[in-house]
């Protein structure tokens, strides 16, 4: 099996950065494309996979194609290589707002059909990844592709209809975090403490806290209780969230960045 990458970006590296460690493939099976002579030279110079500016030829050889241009250039990419793909493509699209029926329109009837939605933290191999399927049945596509976005984090199959949800919340939602995070750093280096100090204590508490409820499967509401001891620090500081309306203000976000996913579509 080869890999190619139409698109050889921050995320296409993310990807290919963890296919590459899990071994699910090796740089000889790899192809990444572009039209930016920097992007490939570092392709080659950090993975030593094959690199080209050609498009056509990057189809002609690979089984599977990662689709990573930018959404406002796709239609055009894939006019020029959709008399390429054969019954034997598995076409893998990350773009935000392209669905599954304009990846059919845009690349023709033969390739199989992958949509997922990554984040940025597959860059740090602990991304999530939502993928849909134009083959609900074709199991080996659903392996393929939860093995492929799984080397860099998590992976999860819903429904085309839930990806503006899905956008919002895992695709745009690291930036809402590291908002929120942000905020708690600034609030801290008010109360004294060094701003590096502070950078250190949030994030170290955020991927904590994080990966003990995903691992425990503990519920989160029991979880706020149980460190908020009576008349404590964190009652004192939970007593302060619970009168505010940031909860309201995060729901809102949510809303507003999956009303413009909607848009995109």
């Amino acid at each position: 099996m080869k890999i190619g990458f139409l698109g050889s970006g921050k995320m296409a590296e993310a990807i290919l950065s963890g296919i590459l460690q899990s071994e699910l493939v090796a740089p000889c099976d790899v192809i990444a494309c572009d039209t930016s002579d920097e992007r490939l030279n570092l392709m080659k110079s950090e993975y030593s996979v094959e690199t080209t500016r050609n498009a056509a030829e990057m189809v002609k050889s690979c089984s599977v194609v990662v689709l990573a241009v930018k959404p406002q250039v796709m239609e055009l990419v894939l006019e020029e290589v959709k008399d390429l793909f054969t019954d034997e493509h598995l076409l893998i699209s990350i773009a935000a707002g392209k669905k599954l029926a304009f990846l059919r329109g845009a690349c023709g009837d033969k390739p199989r059909l992958v949509r997922v939605m990554p984040n940025l933290a597959l860059m740090a191999q602990e991304g999530m990844s939502v993928f849909c399927m134009d083959d609900k049945d074709a199991d080996p596509d659903r392996e393929l592709t939860s093995r492929i976005f799984g080397s860099s984090g998590s992976v999860l199959e819903l429904n085309e209809e839930y990806f503006d949800a899905v956008t919002a919340l895992s695709g745009s939602g690291p930036a809402f975090v590291a908002y929120l995070l942000k905020g708690m750093i600034d609030g801290a280096v008010k109360q004294g403490l060094a701003e590096d100090a502070a950078c250190l204590m949030a994030e170290q508490t955020m991927i904590g806290t994080g990966i003990y409820l995903q691992q425990s499967g503990r519920d989160i509401g029991e979880f706020i209780q149980a460190v908020c001891s009576p008349k404590g620090t964190t009652e004192a500081g939970m007593n302060v969230l619970n009168s505010s309306d940031v909860a309201e203000t995060l729901g809102k976000t949510l809303a507003a960045a999956a009303d413009r996913s909607r848009e995109l579509s």
